[in-house]
């Protein structure tokens, strides 16, 4: 699958699958939170813990969100 289908395939997805839709805020929700952090020029060992934890689980949300990616487009080049 390339970029531009890759790209149809979310669109998709966020017009039609709400769990889908769930994991994008939640990633994006991740993202500023990391964005935050990232912009302090120290950070605690609370905020550097947060900082590791908040990569691991957006990274997380990541790959689900492919999974049903690659399992969406998969379905629709075989209906």
């Amino acid at each position: 699958m390339n970029a531009a289908e890759a790209q149809e395939v979310k669109n998709l997805l966020l017009q039609g699958n709400e769990s889908y839709r769930q994991l994008v805020e939640q990633h994006s929700l991740l993202d500023r939170r990391l964005h935050e952090l990232t912009d302090k020029h120290y950070l605690s060992s609370h905020e550097q813990y947060e900082e590791t934890t908040l990569k691991k689980q957006k990274l997380a949300l990541k790959d689900r969100m492919e999974q049903i990616a690659r399992e969406f487009a998969h379905r629709q080049s075989h209906s």
